[in-house]
């Protein structure tokens, strides 16, 4: 064999320099993923393995805003029970969007109700998400009566080759208008699971913040319908209330819940306390608190110290020795599930909604959250806070420092997830 000759068969069988360090650095990161995988499969089957236990229920709280009374629910059969009370006292408009409606005995008390209404001739709209309902059986929902006006809500909209963002996006808002009198929001889907075992918030409002209510469902079901088929709009009673309704609506690209976390992170002068069932905030979100705690501000973060989502738990996880490092207290609520999206700072301003602090909630989905500045609801709010700090467990900087390696590898591994969850 000539040299040339050679020289050619040797690059054709030689792996290629540029390939090598490509190759070496996909069987290091395999081998941390792999591991981090295998740990949160172990703590998924034990989060199948343990009992379900009745949440806490600390009550239900009364404020009065403006003259606007508010009632701050902690309870779901409380909840569940006023909501049916309002549908049953409707009289001409029942609006309704939920993330979760499951097909068991709570579920059946909202079809029946519709369907009451509706029989006697209140208009009701109903819009639910079609991706997390999926295991729920389509006759389930088949059984709403052909008056009332039904929204599946799909993952991906009918525009979305035209125009993908504003066509995607999963509604997660929770929300029921009564009469544009009587609102509903907070964090309780429908079920008898919600109602017993998870600890969750919910708000009823009464007043000009009810219209906002109304429009986040009506601007949603109008889009791509004929005016005849649509929600009619109507005028807001106040343009500058103490209460308003803060929402993410792709469909006009709007997402101003992060910003109104922000602003208010920002002017903490005393004390910041948040509750959020999956806390993977982004760099500006996790800026503000630390910087908040650094400069002095009592910066409490309260998550379940078991959630639902193992995986959720797990990225969380990644930014807990950081946030401790800057003076932030991390609160691991142990008695059940905790769902609860609020937060009040500096007994002055305040917020219930359905958006977590989560890339998802605040850069994704449809959400709806109330934002109110009244000293009254603040101390309310800091009520329920301090009714649940009783059942959580004070996460410590040093015993967190010290926690196994595969724990830090398993976190460190699961980074890549932050932008999807």
């Amino acid at each position: 064999m000539s040299f040339l000759m050679h020289k050619r068969h040797l690059a054709t069988h030689r792996t290629p320099r540029k390939t090598l360090p490509l190759a070496v650095a996909a069987s290091a990161l395999a081998v941390p993923m792999m591991a981090a995988f295998s740990v949160v499969a172990l703590d998924l089957l034990k989060h199948g393995q343990r009992k379900d236990r009745d949440a806490p229920r600390p009550g239900t709280f009364d404020a009065e805003v403006e003259e606007s009374p508010m009632n701050i629910y902690t309870d779901g059969e409380a909840l569940y029970g006023d909501m049916l009370k309002a549908i049953d006292s409707a009289q001409d408009l029942i609006l309704m969007k939920t993330y979760i409606w499951k097909d068991d005995e709570v579920g059946q008390r909202f079809i029946d109700a519709f369907n009451a209404a509706s029989r006697r001739g209140v208009k009701v709209f109903i819009i639910y998400d079609g991706f997390a309902n999926l295991v729920v059986k389509p006759a389930f929902y088949a059984q709403l009566d052909d008056a009332v006006h039904v929204f599946r809500m799909p993952a991906a909209g009918r525009s979305f080759w035209k125009a993908p963002v504003r066509s995607t996006g999963f509604n997660h808002s929770k929300i029921l208008v009564i009469d544009d009198a009587v609102g509903f929001v907070g964090g309780y889907n429908i079920g008898a699971l919600y109602a017993k075992k998870w600890r969750d918030t919910h708000l009823k409002v009464v007043g000009p913040a009810v219209w906002g209510l109304r429009q986040t469902v009506a601007r949603l079901w109008n889009e791509d319908r004929d005016a005849a088929k649509q929600i009619p709009w109507i005028a807001p009673d106040s343009w500058n209330p103490s209460v308003r309704v803060v929402a993410n609506l792709p469909v006009d690209l709007v997402y101003p819940i992060r910003n109104m976390y922000l602003k208010a992170i920002e002017r903490a002068d005393q004390r910041i306390w948040i509750s959020t069932p999956y806390f993977i905030p982004d760099q500006q979100i996790l800026r503000a608190l630390k910087l908040a705690a650094e400069r002095g501000v009592d910066v409490q973060v309260m998550v379940p110290k078991d959630s639902n989502h193992v995986l959720a738990d797990w990225v969380s996880r990644g930014f807990f020795g950081e946030m401790l490092d800057s003076g932030i207290s991390i609160l691991l609520y142990a008695s059940s599930m905790m769902h609860s999206k609020t937060a009040t700072i500096d007994g002055e301003w305040s917020t219930i909604g359905t958006a977590n602090i989560d890339r998802l909630s605040l850069s994704f989905n449809y959400e709806s959250n109330l934002e109110v500045i009244d000293p009254g609801f603040a101390r309310e709010m800091e009520k329920v806070f301090e009714s649940d700090s009783e059942h959580c467990e004070v996460v410590s900087a040093d015993t967190w420092r010290e926690r196994h390696p595969m724990a830090r590898a398993t976190e460190w591994a699961l980074i890549p997830f932050r932008p999807v969850l």
